[in-house]
């Protein structure tokens, strides 16, 4: 395997953590790691409140050299779906331009990761979603979901989304997982491995800005 997609469940799931958390333990374990995201957005938002943006996020988690173009080739201000975000800043983003960003990016290292924006079925443009993206990619899919009320059902529609395109499911990682689940976040965890016939990890809340403190995460096919 060369390479991982994160997907989620929709925003605000922790695809960012995951992916950094991968990008992190390929790199330890002697990988050269580069990193993808199509778009990012919510920038204005994340400056007032002084968070790391995503894709500065994902180059320190993988020790890579690219540049935010490289990394991001679109990234907005608003906090909306990047469709809207482009629309509101007058940019059209061009599937072309992704599939060139993801190709020189691939020659950047010797291992991918790769992370959608928002949820699977989320629009870059309307004629062109995440889903269109991953399958441009050709990587297999991590989707990462909450662990509390209502997971189930996003997870399982999520991993259907991913195999109806053609991808493969690596696994759900279900974040953040607390010190001492109750019997909902283990009851969820389980119906998500039974229904949908997919290995299910955990990831514990981590601290960002001790990427020394992160566990690594099973990427094992099969």
């Amino acid at each position: 395997m060369d390479g991982v997609f994160v997907t989620g469940t929709g925003t605000e799931v922790g695809k960012t953590v995951v992916a950094g958390v991968i990008a992190r333990r390929a790199s330890a374990t002697g990988h050269r790691v580069s990193v993808f995201k199509p778009a990012v957005s919510g920038l204005d938002e994340g400056r007032e409140q002084g968070v790391v943006p995503d894709h500065e996020h994902l180059r320190r988690a993988s020790g890579s050299e690219q540049t935010d173009d490289e990394i991001s080739p679109y990234r907005f201000g608003p906090a909306v779906s990047p469709h809207l975000a482009a629309e509101l800043e007058g940019v059209e983003i061009a599937p072309q331009r992704l599939r060139d960003g993801l190709a020189v990016a691939r020659k950047a290292g010797d291992f991918l990761v790769c992370e959608g924006v928002g949820g699977f079925q989320v629009p870059l443009r309307l004629d062109y979603l995440v889903r269109d993206f991953a399958r441009d990619a050709a990587l297999p899919v991590l989707v990462v979901a909450a662990p509390g009320l209502g997971t189930i059902n996003h997870t399982l529609l999520t991993v259907e989304a991913v195999r109806a395109a053609g991808l493969e499911v690596l696994g759900v990682v279900l974040t953040p997982w607390p010190p001492e689940p109750n019997r909902l976040e283990l009851s969820n965890l389980e119906a998500i491995r039974e229904l949908g016939g997919v290995r299910v990890e955990t990831l514990i809340g981590i601290d960002l800005a001790d990427p020394a403190s992160w566990p690594g995460l099973d990427l094992r096919t099969g």
